[in-house]
């Protein structure tokens, strides 16, 4: 059984019942979460399951001329490979990290077989699962509707938030592929952002320096996120 502090890292994991989880999560594996680490594949089995202790994911839809954007993002508040405990057996999305971690990785049989069998990991897991959809409905009307500028920095925020810092690991090319947009429209963006004095960025760093100033750039979308993440904690 991994031990008591890092199953605490996984909000998902810390609010099971303690016979919930000796009955059906001792057999835990920690793996490191490497920074661009493709989790899943579109169209491919998912075997396993990833609790997230610390780092970020981002799941990514797919289009036909190449291109990605982001649809989700989990941190230590959940899982990555919700869908199988549906009942999928392939990834609908490409799951990469965003922000290197670790995780508590499970069979992901074994994890349909708690969620089958268990009244209070069903409950956990659906939470979760809820605030998740709720995300991928918020983040599609934000793509529609709001600035790259606003869009920008609401990303920021939430990555900010799953990892508890206000630094991260990040480049033009990767945050453009993240919101869908033009990369030299995103360098415009975090332009500005940093001669604002509300970012700072340096050699693939990126911090956030003043985040009340960023929070009054963003859409009214990041404090839904922030009202999601509080509920679930």
């Amino acid at each position: 059984m991994p031990p008591q502090s890092n199953i605490q890292k996984n909000r998902l994991l810390a609010a099971l019942p303690l016979e919930d989880f000796q009955r059906f999560f001792s057999e835990l594996s920690p793996v490191s979460l490497e920074n661009r680490q493709i989790v899943y594949e579109t169209g491919r089995p998912m075997g396993c399951v990833y609790f997230i202790q610390e780092g970020v994911a981002s799941i990514l839809r797919d289009m036909a001329n190449g291109s990605t954007v982001e649809v989700g993002m989990i941190g230590a508040e959940g899982m990555v490979g919700v869908a199988a405990m549906l009942g999928a057996e392939t990834s609908a999305q490409q799951v990469i990290i965003q922000v290197a971690g670790t995780a508590l990785r499970m069979n992901t049989a074994r994890c349909r077989e708690a969620f089958d069998q268990s009244a209070n990991v069903r409950r956990i897991m659906n939470r979760f699962t809820e605030s998740l959809l709720n995300l991928s409905s918020q983040t599609a009307a934000c793509n529609r509707l709001h600035s790259i500028e606003q869009r920008c920095a609401r990303w920021l925020l939430m990555a900010g938030d799953r990892i508890q810092s206000l630094t991260m690991p990040m480049t033009h090319e990767f945050l453009a592929s993240m919101l869908g947009a033009r990369r030299a429209g995103v360098t415009e963006v975090a332009g500005e952002l940093q001669r604002s004095g509300l970012i700072r960025y340096h050699r693939g760093q990126l911090t956030i320096t003043d985040r009340e100033g960023l929070e009054a750039t963003v859409c009214e979308c990041y404090r839904s996120d922030r009202a999601g993440l509080d509920r679930l904690y």
